[in-house]
């Protein structure tokens, strides 16, 4: 009878435990954004292009000065240690704004390319 009980609260745990790792975010409830400019030294502008994400993070506005191109709901990446370097201008993608800003343990030259002032700190969804 032991063995039973045990057998059944094992079944129970590792079914529990598989429904933690479903409760990951779903991309319903991630922003989708563009890598609008890939700029040198990691100076990346992304655009928000679905989802709805306070109007004080992001310039509702961007002019590129070196392009004149305009871009919306735009803001600079700073959580550039993590965000992949295989990403190309116009790629799209699901993300979250990640809570905490990014501790900086990787290094970035420091060439000058136009960003907008206002960045955020991202994290992508699966």
């Amino acid at each position: 009878m032991k063995s039973k009980v045990f057998f059944l609260g094992f079944l129970l745990s590792v079914w529990l435990c598989s429904a933690c790792k479903r409760e990951e975010l779903p991309h319903s409830s991630c922003l989708k954004g563009r890598l609008a400019v890939k700029g040198i030294c990691m100076n990346y502008v992304i655009e928000v292009i679905e989802g709805q994400v306070d109007s004080s993070q992001v310039e509702k506005l961007w002019k590129n000065p070196m392009t004149g191109k305009t871009y919306t709901q735009a803001f600079a990446l700073r959580s550039i240690c993590s965000f992949p370097e295989n990403m190309k201008e116009g790629d799209e993608f699901h993300f979250n704004i990640a809570a905490l800003p990014e501790d900086k343990m990787c290094a970035q030259c420091k060439a000058y390319s136009p960003v907008p002032s206002r960045g955020l700190s991202i994290k992508l969804c699966d």
